[in-house]
């Protein structure tokens, strides 16, 4: 402010205007507006000022935005789209959506939205389709009710290839434990699955644990079980065991029988060996599905690796190497993982066939992997 008051000084006693522009490192054109500034407004006109437009030809009126407004206040929980839309049935001309939207904006008239975003838990879905029964089984619990004996959250458990509901279970609740109780009688009865396919919540899932590996998960793998995950937010990837949910929620929520599972029995039972399926070709499941040729002969005390070194996972979920404590995953809390030497400083960490992730030899820290492929065997 001080120089423009001093250039405008030495400008009004100056014959030459352009050498004292040039002297000033200024256009003759800024020279000019300084000039007639401080001839209007004094020592005033040398600040600083606004260049935001005096006038703009899209402004809205007072009226419009308090016409707005009223609207607004009318229809609390309508968005611009439809306030502009009824503001136009009796005015004319009518304002933008993005003004009506600056002026609701402005006005602190929106509320903002928390976004969540969908995460996802290890191995998404390969897209692949089960060509024979026991390639695939999909598992989910049905949303929850209230029937006669309280809440009821099923369990349901389904042969992708032949539509064959393997399980329809009230359980008391979906702790590991109780679950993994449940799936030892199916494995039993059904033998294993080539890979089981589940969203991405738990029991079967974990968002923040090392490839999604919960200890149910975990299970699974130690006992060659492939796993595969929906991803967030398609529900079509799991899109016939969403249709069995439907058909469960039409057909038995109402009843509220005394004895829920047995409701639950009789309606697993007529499904598979009474209710044509016309992707079956109108079979009935019973007569496409068969047991697997895998059968289960209990939980490995361990798993092996081959020309590995080999760590057990402590309860609190890391390894010691060198001395040092490695954080991997509670969900592994009492298996054994492989440590297989890689290139440089590097060594590769595995869980059975998957490949957790890279760990460096200097400077003892863990990389968790962004994709795995199979190797070792149980």
């Amino acid at each position: 402010m001080n120089q423009r008051t001093e250039f405008v000084l030495k400008a009004l006693k100056t014959d030459n205007f352009r050498a004292l522009c040039q002297e000033y490192a200024i256009s003759t054109k800024t020279g000019y507006k300084w000039k007639e500034r401080f001839l209007a407004q004094g020592v005033a006109g040398m600040s600083e000022q606004s260049r935001r437009p005096k006038s703009s030809p899209e402004g809205l009126v007072e009226g419009v935005v308090c016409e707005i407004v009223r609207l607004k206040q009318k229809h609390k929980h309508w968005g611009a789209r439809k306030l502009r839309h009824i503001y136009g049935r009796v005015n004319a001309p009518v304002p933008s959506e993005s003004s009506f939207k600056r002026v609701l904006e402005r006005a602190g008239m929106v509320e903002h939205r928390e976004l969540r975003g969908r995460q996802a838990a290890g191995r998404l879905y390969s897209g692949r389709k089960a060509k024979a029964p026991n390639e695939v089984w999909t598992v989910d619990f049905k949303g929850w009710w209230y029937g006669a004996q309280g809440r009821c959250e099923p369990l349901t458990v389904r042969d992708e290839f032949s539509r064959y509901v393997l399980e329809l279970r009230a359980v008391a609740n979906a702790r590991t434990e109780t679950l993994r109780e449940y799936f030892e009688k199916l494995f039993r009865k059904h033998g294993l699955p080539g890979a089981i396919r589940s969203d991405n919540g738990s029991p079967f899932a974990s968002v923040s644990g090392i490839l999604g590996l919960s200890r149910l998960s975990a299970w699974w793998l130690v006992l060659g079980i492939d796993l595969e995950r929906g991803r967030p937010g398609c529900p079509q990837d799991n899109g016939g065991h969403e249709r069995l949910h439907l058909d469960v929620e039409r057909e038995l929520r109402g009843e509220r029988p005394a004895e829920q599972q047995a409701a639950f029995d009789e309606w697993r039972a007529s499904f598979n060996h009474e209710r044509p399926h016309e992707a079956l070709e109108m079979k009935r499941p019973a007569e496409v599905y068969r047991p697997s040729e895998r059968k289960y002969e209990g939980t490995p005390q361990d798993l092996s690796y081959p020309r590995m070194e080999t760590r057990r996972v402590h309860q609190l979920g890391h390894i010691s190497w060198k001395g040092q404590g490695i954080f991997l995953s509670r969900a592994l809390a009492g298996w054994s993982v492989g440590v297989e030497a890689a290139t440089g400083e590097q060594s590769n960490l595995w869980f059975g066939r998957l490949l957790l992730g890279q760990m460096d030899e200097r400077s003892l820290s863990f990389t968790r992997a962004e994709n795995s492929q199979g190797k070792a065997s149980a």
